[in-house]
């Protein structure tokens, strides 16, 4: 009953955000410095038509994919590793801050030494995602009620059957709320990567030239690309993780 009523409040503030650009764009009256809503929408439109359009996409897409599963599946197991051992806490989580706090730039500058500018925007999103995932499934592990873990023990419950019993459906929220954040940040300096280092097959690329080129209306629209491949794969990451958690939920109901 509710979802009508959200989408008509989203598509509401989307017509209002559009009519302040068309305004401003009216204003300026300048297509190099603003164009118009209608220019954007012309020059993607010719985008999306194209064979490279979706073969850059596609490429752009797999390799921050890549990257975001990476550090998502890293961060799980090296939160499970620092909440084990502690000697493991002490030595990963000063490194695991730093990457946190070191500024995406200086980042790509550094890597850019080591490994290939094909290469190079799947190691960032690694490198970003994984210190935010580790956080708060650190806390979520932190967080587990102590009576479930000690009524686990009590029923001896295996390993494997306490991580999906009673750990999960704990951690869960957790690491939904790690992949909302980081699925963002993760498009943000995927593509940022791409625009500093130019690969051949980027969205990056794309969003370079058209601001050497000068041609504004190809740059705003290759933002919108970026924009809604950021949503779409976010709201896809999320449904994965909430279906998984709801099934480890249900089995963890299960004594």
């Amino acid at each position: 009953m509710r979802r009508p009523g959200k989408m008509a409040k989203s598509l509401g503030a989307l017509a209002f955000w559009l009519g302040v650009w068309a305004l401003l764009a009216w204003i300026v009256d300048r297509e190099l410095l603003l164009p118009r809503p209608v220019t954007v929408a012309r020059r993607l439109a010719a985008l999306v038509v194209t064979a490279p359009f979706w073969r850059v996409t596609a490429v752009s897409l797999g390799r921050i994919l890549l990257g975001a599963v990476l550090g998502a599946a890293g961060g799980v197991l090296t939160a499970a590793g620092t909440s084990r051992y502690r000697f493991l806490d002490a030595v990963l989580s000063p490194l695991l801050s730093v990457i946190r706090s070191t500024p995406v730039a200086s980042f790509i500058l550094l890597v850019l030494i080591w490994v290939g500018r094909d290469i190079l925007p799947c190691v960032i999103v690694f490198l970003m995602v994984l210190p935010v995932v580790w956080g708060n499934v650190s806390t979520g592990v932190a967080a587990t009620d102590r009576q479930l873990l000690e009524m686990a023990r009590v029923y001896r419950f295996g390993r494997w059957q306490t991580v999906r019993r009673v750990y999960a459906p704990s951690v869960g929220p957790y690491l939904l709320s790690a992949c909302h954040t980081s699925l963002g940040l993760a498009w943000k300096a995927g593509v940022a990567a791409e625009v500093l280092t130019v690969p051949a097959l980027s969205v990056g690329r794309q969003l370079f030239e058209a601001k050497l080129y000068m041609d504004t209306a190809g740059l705003f629209g290759w933002t919108a690309v970026v924009v809604l491949c950021s949503l779409v794969l976010e709201k896809l990451f999320t449904a994965l993780i909430r279906r998984l958690g709801r099934r480890r939920m249900l089995g963890g109901t299960e004594i």
